[in-house]
């Protein structure tokens, strides 16, 4: 184009060249959210495959999925701290290179520690994902009410995923489970080309917070390490008190750190706003049910009912299919009715879900416990895309990468101590059942103070 033809160019056509390159973002940050959503699900009715082919009980299996989980959720705040100072496209870039790559050596991976120290880096790729994802929407869309319809849109991802997770996860299990992380390698391509033409992100150099990165890993590690080790060999004993203390102490200097560093990981004025306490709190509630659930009835429907890995990704397809359907209409619910309303709902059908699988007797066929699932699948669009909006809309620009790291470490807490606490207790002396109906009604109890936490959102929107 010449040089008169660029200054003579009409503000329609520079608007479209901006809608493109939106577009072009939201796609990709669609399929970075995918992808790492997917290796959430997708794992999960595969793990019985896993073990018949690498060895490992319960306490195995846990670290696959929290391997994977926990140092999503230990990076998270460094990555959304990486987005805002280097630039959410370059640092989104660098995840996904790293996932892909992590899940090709998932896929190679010839014993149980090896498969598990893949999952730890895919893990890292992920935590950059993640936060990255949400600020590149932020930063294409500045506009609230297009962002908040685009959140929506990268919501699907994670629906999308959610759905396909479980019986992609059989269907590829049938060939092999290595299958289930090559998957990731186009997806993980598609995304890459389709950044290259999204303009370049905002950049707000800082010194990088290493006391904080240290003392947060520290701590997140070792609850976890501690929640899971439980299962096995108890709460009482020396391994296991020994991490839960050293999570408090981890935790304690990571709140110290922050308050006096001169340039923390996570600045303790985001706290101050009401609002987003209380949507960390929400994240952190919804996957200990959306995320803690799947492992469970994944493991019930193998080992209880005897079904194989597709039957078991079938049986999740009612609760999936259903959350899909309604992600496309979140943003719309919430433009009625306020964000208050669907995350209050969403939250409460969690709760009835889970009491109602309470009560199922264990002679209950399948199709029944498929049935129950679906409240809870429902919470997932409910709740997710308007807290996601909600937080954007409080916090300002320039921290949004730090705010979505804050907001997804809380989901991802959830999710891996859900996972943690939950297979302690389904291996119990007490036994599975005994064991399913204790996660069941600890879910419910959490889920219901999410609810309560949410009736006193605030839904006017803070100055930046």
């Amino acid at each position: 184009m010449s040089l008169i033809a660029s200054l003579r160019r009409s503000p329609t056509a520079d608007a479209h060249d901006t809608d493109r390159h939106a577009a072009a973002t939201l796609a990709a940050a669609v399929l970075g959210f995918f992808v790492i959503t997917l290796d959430a699900t997708i794992v999960n009715v595969a793990l019985p495959s896993i073990r018949d082919a690498l060895g490992g009980g319960i306490t195995g299996l846990q670290w696959v999925v929290d391997g994977y989980t926990l140092m999503f959720a230990a990076l998270l705040l460094s990555a959304g701290a990486l987005s805002d100072r280097v630039g959410a496209g370059r640092a989104f870039t660098g995840g996904l290179v790293l996932f892909v790559v992590a899940s090709v050596a998932c896929g190679l991976a010839p014993s149980l520690p090896v498969l598990v120290a893949a999952r730890v880096v895919q893990g890292i790729g992920a935590a950059v994902i993640m936060p990255t994802s949400m600020a590149l929407v932020r930063h294409a869309f500045p506009d609230p009410s297009r962002r908040a319809r685009a959140v929506g849109v990268w919501a699907m991802g994670g629906a999308v995923a959610a759905v396909t997770g479980p019986v992609l996860g059989g269907v590829l299990s049938l060939v092999s489970w290595r299958m289930i992380f090559w998957i990731n390698l186009p997806v993980g391509i598609i995304a890459l080309l389709l950044l290259a033409r999204a303009p370049h992100s905002p950049t707000r150099p800082a010194p990088f917070d290493w006391t904080g990165q240290i003392t947060g890993i520290l701590a997140m590690g070792a609850l976890t390490v501690g929640a899971i080790e439980a299962g096995e060999a108890g709460f009482a004993t020396p391994q296991v008190l020994g991490a839960l203390a050293l999570a408090g102490v981890a935790s304690a200097a990571f709140v110290t750190a922050q308050a006096k560093g001169a340039h923390p990981m996570v600045p303790l004025e985001l706290f101050r706003s009401k609002t987003v306490v209380i949507t960390t709190g929400i994240g952190f509630a919804f996957m200990v049910g959306f995320y803690g659930l799947p492992f469970l009835f994944s493991l019930y429907f193998q080992q209880q009912h005897g079904l194989s890995a597709l039957a078991a990704g079938i049986a999740f397809m009612p609760m999936m299919l259903l959350s899909a359907c309604l992600t496309p209409f979140s943003a719309r619910i919430a433009e009625r009715t306020g964000p208050r309303m669907p995350i209050v709902a969403g939250l409460a059908l969690i709760v009835a879900g889970s009491a109602a699988l309470v009560l199922v007797p264990a002679a209950a066929p399948v199709w029944v416990t498929a049935l129950l699932l679906i409240p809870v699948g429902l919470a997932g669009p409910l709740v997710m895309p308007p807290t996601t909006a909600l937080l954007l809309e409080h916090v300002p620009a320039h921290q949004t990468g730090t705010a979505s790291g804050v907001f997804n470490t809380s989901r991802q807490i959830g999710g891996a101590l859900a996972v943690a606490v939950f297979g302690a207790l389904i291996s119990a002396s007490a036994g599975f059942e005994h064991g399913l109906r204790l996660c069941l009604a600890l879910a419910a109890a959490v889920a219901l103070a999410a609810a309560l936490a949410a009736t006193r959102i605030a839904t006017v929107r803070r100055p930046s």
